[in-house]
């Protein structure tokens, strides 16, 4: 794999002259949204590389994946007369699964 078995300055040295900066950014969550629900990265560690112009970012930490939205956190919390954090939480224990979530609020 390329830079295995490198110190971290011969890496600065190459990274250097191949035009490539890169740089940390502190951050405290990453969260990516997708049509079906969100990936949530906590405690993330982000580094920013620029290769002559391009940005890219590197992301890695603790992942956790939401297959629910925002919408269906409100719509249950609405129907099962509960706060939204109480919502959230019956939505994780279903899978995401609405209907479930309402009855077992309800109950």
């Amino acid at each position: 794999m390329f830079g295995m078995g490198m110190n971290p300055k011969q890496m600065q040295a190459l990274f250097k002259q191949l035009g490539i900066k890169a740089r940390e950014i502190e951050a405290k969550k990453v969260v990516i949204e997708t049509d079906s629900g969100k990936i949530v990265i906590e405690n993330p560690k982000v580094t920013e590389i620029d290769m002559k112009g391009m940005l890219t970012y590197q992301i890695t930490g603790d992942i956790k994946e939401e297959i629910f939205s925002d919408e269906d956190v409100k719509f249950v919390s609405e129907q099962a007369g509960v706060s939204e954090e109480e919502a959230r939480k019956a939505l994780e224990e279903t899978g995401g699964d609405v209907a479930e979530a309402i009855l077992r609020l309800q109950s």
